[in-house]
């Protein structure tokens, strides 16, 4: 009898240290979510401030779209970070009051930046306007390139070990902001060797296309519907 109490209680104690050990993990998991949603915000911050800078210093239309991107997606970032700490204390996936309207916000900025994008672009066109350089969207544009692809990374580890499906949507809607800084190097890249004017102007209505996608999307996920409508941390 005693024996078998011991054996029982050997194994109640187990239990509890998996048990333990299983809350250990998913709150170290929630941590690193935590900060690559904080990273993602504070990158974009200063991704933004450099971009609309060298942007605007130079006349590169698509390097000044890129930087207010930037800025929007610090936006859903914020409303990502909230998502991660609800998270944190429940299981409900679904976007909360403050994430709802955190992504119409987003969604709205995207729209506008579409608009503003698309006319600039074709009165380049049609005035033969063209940069002075596009040499910083080179140079931004590699730095992005790599930062997306080390948060898409770690985003997508931290999702998949917690199988959150939400963390994993926000590591797919950072693939667009790769695609993004992957526009604008082109663009950038083909100006600076050939001298061609319109070829900013052709990023940036790419881009205007792509910030159009992310706007509906972010409208989708706040009605419920799907889409990732997130940051991009770009």
């Amino acid at each position: 009898m005693k024996e078998n109490y011991r054996q029982f209680n050997s194994k109640l104690t187990q239990e509890k240290f998996i048990l333990v050990a299983q809350d250990s993990s998913i709150n170290r998991l929630y941590q690193k979510a935590n900060w690559l949603a904080l990273i993602t915000i504070y990158y974009n911050l200063l991704e933004g401030a450099v971009s609309v800078f060298f942007g605007f210093q130079d006349e590169t239309l698509s390097l000044f779209g890129f930087g207010v991107d930037s800025f929007v997606e610090v936006i859903s970032g914020i409303g990502i970070w909230h998502m991660i700490r609800r998270l944190r204390q429940s299981a409900d996936e679904n976007p909360d009051r403050f994430e709802k309207r955190a992504l119409k916000i987003t969604g709205t900025a995207f729209y506008l930046l579409t608009a503003g994008l698309t006319a600039t672009a074709l009165y380049n066109i049609y005035s033969g306007h063209h940069p002075e350089s596009t040499f910083w969207g080179i140079v931004i544009s590699l730095i992005s390139i790599g930062s997306m692809w080390a948060l898409i990374h770690f985003k997508v580890k931290v999702g998949t070990a917690l199988n959150s499906q939400a963390i994993l949507a926000d590591a797919g809607c950072t693939r667009i902001c790769l695609i993004l800084s992957g526009v604008l190097l082109a663009a950038s890249l083909i100006y600076e060797l050939t001298g061609v004017g319109w070829v900013d102007s052709l990023g940036s209505i790419s881009m205007a296309w792509l910030s159009f996608r992310e706007g509906r999307e972010a409208f989708e996920k706040a009605s419920g519907i799907g889409g990732c409508g997130c940051c991009c941390g770009k």
